[in-house]
């Protein structure tokens, strides 16, 4: 049994029957920041996991009773996202590669190198610290999305629920978002939880299409309708049949065309180009674009009329820079399904590289993110994406802009001299002063120095309560352990 202990540093079980390297290694992990338990058997190691799980466990191979690779296995089954890094005495090629299958972080060769271990050691905590959080992340988003949609974001939350609300009726929806935020994605949903969804579902995008031919698409054409009308075509409105028409960029369509759309609003009928028959039509109309629809009315590039009949119920999709929280499980989702897809092996993403990611403003909103995973995934010569594998454009972003420097403080202004024969005193020559020295500027602080002295106001706000910092400042308590010792602060 392990005692409680106040002791805040994350724990690492170092488990090795030779107990001078034991010692040894446990040394080198308190030095780092961490709390070394040092355990002699796999047995050991076992039994003190209910008791306490540690950020990482150090394990050697080669141990009397049960060996190292058995008490993997156990850990693996309770623990999965809990790194192991084997210490082994072996190079045997396939002594490690069973290793790595068995679900090893890493293994490290006796006579351990102490630099290499810290370091691996860091790198594996920060890496089960992003999949704890990812975890995290993925239980809050059970129950609250809708399939084919990944986020738990309150505002995505609430788009869930306005697709579910507008869903179980039949009225017009006008959904508007930047480009990239998923308008068709959102269509699709609204059909497929309706009424209509056993009926087909039409995607037309409206600035694809010349203006020539947009009446055509719609509505259809007989054979000799005009020149090059070969033969009758059954335009999107009979297509859909009972279903659910999509029409993207609607503002794309010509002032012609959106009369005709108009009518067949109104009245549920349409005629086809070169006919004029009245064929009846069923169907429920969602539109979608990117554009200010109301300031195309405005400008007399969108009928008012036609507005009012399409904007019965509006769906806005929140930006990718506004969904706190979704760009890591989104980036995680885009990397497993490219690395299958495109590298034909299991790719994840460093923390480092999500850290950039997340703080990139997104103005391709989630299918720029998609395009970014799927160029990582490629270019990534290793498990996991480096930032060195994100687009050069992504990289330079992340620069933070140079301090301004600090502007000296405004002097008051210095009071106008009396001369003293004013005052009814006796003159005396007075010798001229030097004009005061202009305030110099404060030296501005580095990035480093500003990091420092966040953490520090952190502590003192937090009252020494390193899990509360680690909290507010949004780093792991691995990286703020390490930032502590990096800068020397108690």
């Amino acid at each position: 049994m392990i005692p409680s202990r106040a002791d805040e540093r994350p724990s690492v079980f170092v488990v090795d029957d030779d107990a001078h390297l034991r010692t040894l290694i446990g040394g080198w992990v308190e030095a780092a920041g961490f709390h070394p338990l040092e355990l002699e058997s796999g047995e050991a190691c076992l039994a003190s996991l209910p008791d306490e799980t540690p950020a990482a466990v150090l394990l050697d191979l080669s141990m009397p009773g049960m060996g190292g690779a058995v008490a993997l296995d156990r850990i693996r089954s309770h623990h999965r996202h809990l790194p192991v890094i084997v210490l082994t005495a072996t190079k045997d090629v396939d002594t490690v590669v069973d290793l790595m299958r068995r679900g090893a972080y890493d293994y490290l060769p006796k006579p351990v190198d102490r630099t290499k271990l810290i370091t691996t050691l860091v790198n594996a905590m920060e890496k089960h610290a992003m999949a704890m959080r990812l975890a995290t992340l993925e239980r809050e988003a059970e129950g609250r999305t809708i399939p084919g949609f990944v986020g738990a974001s309150p505002s995505m939350r609430e788009l869930y629920r306005q697709i579910d609300r507008v869903a179980a009726s039949d009225i017009s929806v006008y959904i508007h978002g930047e480009s990239g935020t998923g308008k068709e994605l959102v269509a699709r949903a609204i059909h497929d939880r309706s009424g209509r969804s056993k009926s087909p579902f039409i995607a037309l995008n409206c600035a694809a299409i010349p203006e020539s031919l947009q009446e055509s698409e719609l509505f259809g054409h007989e054979r000799g309708a005009f020149t090059g009308a070969a033969q009758r075509r059954i335009g999107c409105f009979e297509q859909v049949g009972g279903g659910t028409l999509f029409m993207d960029e609607l503002a794309e369509l010509s002032l012609g065309a959106q009369a005709k759309l108009l009518r067949v609003l109104q009245q549920r009928t349409i005629q086809r180009v070169g006919s004029s028959q009245e064929i009846e039509v069923d169907f429920r109309l969602l539109a979608a674009t990117h554009q200010d629809l109301a300031a195309a009315v405005r400008e007399g590039r969108f009928r008012e009329d036609l507005f009012y009949r399409i904007v019965v119920f509006e769906l806005e999709l929140p930006p990718l820079r506004e969904r706190a929280g979704d760009v890591a499980l989104l980036a995680q989702y885009f990397v497993s399904q490219a690395g299958k897809a495109l590298a034909g092996r299991e790719v994840s993403i460093s923390p480092e590289a999500l850290a950039i990611l997340e703080r990139f403003s997104w103005p391709g909103n989630v299918r720029e993110l998609q395009n970014v995973c799927q160029r990582a995934t490629v270019t990534c010569e290793g498990q996991a994406i480096q930032p060195s594998d994100l687009p050069p454009r992504i990289r330079a972003a992340d620069v933070p802009p140079p301090p301004a420097p600090a502007q000296p403080s405004p002097l008051p202004a210095a009071p106008t001299p009396v001369p003293l024969a004013d005052r009814g005193e006796p003159q005396a020559s007075v010798p001229p002063t030097e004009p005061p020295a202009e305030p110099r500027a404060a030296p501005a602080l580095t990035l480093s120095g500003m990091e420092r002295n966040a953490i520090v106001e952190a502590l003192q706000r937090a009252g020494g309560n390193r899990a509360r910092v680690s909290r507010e400042l949004g780093i792991g308590r691995t990286t703020l352990y390490r930032k502590l010792k990096e800068y020397g602060i108690e």
